[in-house]
C-alpha cells in the first residue's frame, strides 16, 4: 500500500516558505540579490510543479522523493533568509507515507543530523547562541509533528481499507442470504411439484398436470423475484403487502402499510419467504398463513400446521440463522414458537 504525501500539506509549506523568503528581501531584513531571489522563486515553482506531476503519475516514488530533495537543497541554498530549511521536514513525512515508518524515521534523523552538522561546520559555537539552538529545537519539533501526521494518515488509510473489506464481506453475506431466501424458496417449491408429477404421472394425470403447472408458476415467481431484487438494488422497490401476496399462501393484513424503507420491506419479505419454505420443506405443512400488522411497529407472523420441532434443540439449518441476521440489520427481532406435533409460529418485529 502506497499513501502519497497529502497535497495541501506540501503546498502550504511551499507557500509559507515563499512568502517568508519574499518578506525577508522586500522588508529589507537582508541584502537583496535579484538573481538569487529569482532562482529561489523558480525553485519553489518547480516544487509545485513536481507535486502536480506526482499526483498524476502512480509510478517512480523514489525518483519523485529524490527530485524533491534536490530542489529542497537548491531552494535552501538560494534563500537569503535561511528559513527554507523547514522544507526538509517534508522529507521524512513523504518517506513515511511512501515507504513506511522505518524510512521516515531514518530520513528524519538524517535531516536533523545534517542541520546540526551544518551548524557545527559553518557556525562555530552555535550551541551557545539561543537563535541557533531555537532553530534546532523548532526543526526537531517540526520533524516530530510531520512524522506524527504521517502516522495518522497511514492509520486512516488502513482503517478505510479495513472498512471497505468489512463492507464487502457484509455485502457477500447479504447476497448469500438473498440467494438462499429467494431462489431456495422457489427451487424447493419446484422440487416438490416435480416429485408430485413423478408420483402421479401414471395414477392421476390430472393431478400430475396441475403439479407441473404449479412448478412452472414457481419458476415464473423465481424469475420475477430475481427481477425485483435487481430492481431494489437499482433503487426501485415494492410494497410489503404486494410482495407477500406473491408467496401464494393465505395473507391477513391489519392496518395501513406505511412508507417502509426498502431494507425493512426486503427483511420482512425474506423472513416470510424463509418461514414458508421451512414449513413446507421441513415441517410438511398443509396450511401456511402469513399475518402482517402495521402500527407503531410492524409485526409479521407466519404460522403453519406442520410437524413442528423442539426449539430447545440445536438447529443446524442456515435458514433461521439467516432470518435472525437479516432482522438484526434493521433493528428487528425474531421469535420462533414450536413444539413437536403442534406446528410452528415465527414472529418478526421491526421498528
Amino acid at each position: 500500500m502506497v499513501t502519497r504525501i497529502v497535497p495541501w500539506v506540501s503546498g502550504a509549506v511551499y507557500g509559507i516558505v515563499l512568502l517568508a523568503g519574499l518578506y525577508y528581501v522586500f522588508a529589507g531584513l537582508g541584502p537583496a540579490n535579484t538573481a538569487r531571489l529569482a532562482g529561489f522563486v523558480a525553485g519553489i515553482g518547480a516544487l509545485f510543479v513536481l507535486e502536480a506531476v506526482e499526483r498524476r503519475v502512480a509510478r517512480m516514488p523514489v525518483a519523485f522523493l529524490a527530485g524533491r530533495l534536490v530542489l529542497f537543497f537548491a531552494v535552501a541554498a538560494l534563500d537569503e533568509s535561511g528559513l527554507s530549511r523547514v522544507l526538509f521536514v517534508l522529507v521524512p513525512f513523504a518517506a513515511y507515507l511512501t515507504f513506511g515508518r522505518a524510512a521516515g524515521l531514518v530520513l528524519g534523523g538524517l535531516c536533523l543530523a545534517l542541520l546540526v552538522g551544518g551548524f557545527a561546520v559553518w557556525v562555530p559555537g552555535w550551541y551557545t547562541d539561543t537563535s541557533y539552538v531555537s532553530d534546532v529545537l523548532m526543526f526537531t519539533l517540526g520533524l516530530v509533528l510531520a512524522l506524527a501526521m504521517a502516522d495518522v494518515a497511514v492509520r486512516e488509510r488502513r482503517a478505510a481499507l479495513r472498512v471497505a473489506e468489512l463492507s464487502a464481506e457484509a455485502e457477500r453475506n447479504r447476497l448469500a442470504r438473498d440467494i438462499h431466501d429467494s431462489l431456495g424458496h422457489h427451487l424447493t417449491a419446484v422440487s416438490i411439484q416435480l416429485e408430485k408429477v413423478a408420483a402421479f404421472a401414471d395414477r392421476d394425470p390430472a393431478v400430475a398436470g396441475q403439479a407441473l403447472a404449479d412448478a412452472r408458476r414457481s419458476v415464473g415467481h423465481a424469475l420475477e423475484d430475481v427481477r425485483t431484487s435487481v430492481g431494489t438494488l437499482r433503487g426501485g422497490g415494492r410494497s410489503l403487502v404486494g410482495a407477500l401476496t406473491e408467496l401464494g399462501v393465505a395473507l391477513d393484513v391489519h392496518g395501513e402499510e406505511p412508507a417502509l424503507d426498502p431494507a425493512t420491506v426486503t427483511t420482512l419479505y425474506r423472513a416470510a419467504q424463509e418461514a414458508v419454505t421451512n414449513a413446507r420443506r421441513h415441517g410438511g405443512a398443509a396450511q401456511v398463513r402469513v399475518s402482517v400488522t402495521f402500527g407503531a411497529v410492524t409485526s409479521l407472523v407466519v404460522t403453519d400446521d406442520g410437524r413442528g420441532f423442539d426449539t430447545g434443540e440445536p438447529r443446524s439449518g442456515f435458514g433461521l440463522l439467516s432470518l435472525r441476521e437479516r432482522a438484526a440489520l434493521v433493528g428487528g427481532t425474531v421469535t420462533v414458537d414450536s413444539e413437536p406435533g403442534t406446528g410452528t409460529r415465527v414472529t418478526v418485529t421491526v421498528p
